[in-house]
């Protein structure tokens, strides 16, 4: 059972921006509900991409931040927990720890490991680093998203508790080497397709691979020129 942050935040323009995000959290003093879309008081600015019922709540490790600010300095957005748009913040938990698929208990309610975050160009103006999205991707220090198995009701005070892991073999640190790095490797996207705990839209990546022998350009959704 581990402590955690619970964050939540209203979608606000970017910095030097008139584009609207739900990025910027801020811990959080009361119990909170959690449903199937995530929790009370929490917002996605462009729900086309982020939110639903599979990126429900985000959890981002606490562990990073030491890194990134050894490798861009005291920014603002790396002084304390929610600079990544995370709702759950954690010490002792990564991505090469967690699997997809395992359930937690967070308060009252279950959660599942859905899929990893996919980082995208609104993180280059949450942290005024040009690159930023690509960094995050390129080191596979993501974080995760859950969806609800069962709401209920999460409060500060309460404790991140594992209770199952039917895919611990599949942990998100593999994922990532398979969608990022060793991205051609058939049996690894073959096991990707058939992973049922997996969100359907990581699947569809895999498959896709397998059937096209093509990998996807992120360069947009990395430099937010789509």
């Amino acid at each position: 059972m581990r402590p955690f942050t619970l964050l939540t935040g209203r979608a606000a323009p970017l910095p030097g921006s008139d584009v609207p995000s739900g990025i910027g959290k801020t811990p959080v003093t009361r119990p909170l509900t959690l449903g199937p879309e995530g929790f009370e008081s929490d917002e996605q600015a462009d729900r086309r991409v982020h939110g639903g019922v599979e990126k429900a709540v985000h959890h981002y490790p606490r562990d990073h931040y030491a890194t990134w600010r050894a490798e861009l300095g005291d920014l603002p957005a790396l002084l304390a927990p929610g600079g990544f748009g995370e709702n759950i913040s954690t010490a002792g938990l990564t991505e090469a720890e967690v699997a997809v698929g395992d359930i937690f208990r967070l308060g009252s309610a279950l959660v599942q490991v859905s899929q990893g975050r996919q980082p995208c160009w609104k993180l280059n103006h949450r942290f005024g680093v040009p690159d930023m999205a690509r960094r995050v991707q390129l080191t596979g220090r993501t974080g995760w998203y859950y969806r609800v198995l069962q709401p209920g009701t999460v409060a500060p005070d309460d404790r991140l508790e594992l209770i199952d892991r039917p895919a611990p073999d599949w942990t998100l640190r593999r994922l990532w080497h398979a969608l990022y790095v060793d991205r051609m490797n058939l049996a690894e996207l073959e096991g990707m397709a058939a992973l049922d705990v997996l969100a359907e839209g990581w699947r569809k990546y895999a498959i896709r691979r397998l059937e096209s022998r093509r990998v996807e350009d992120w360069s947009k959704r990395l430099d937010g020129t789509a």
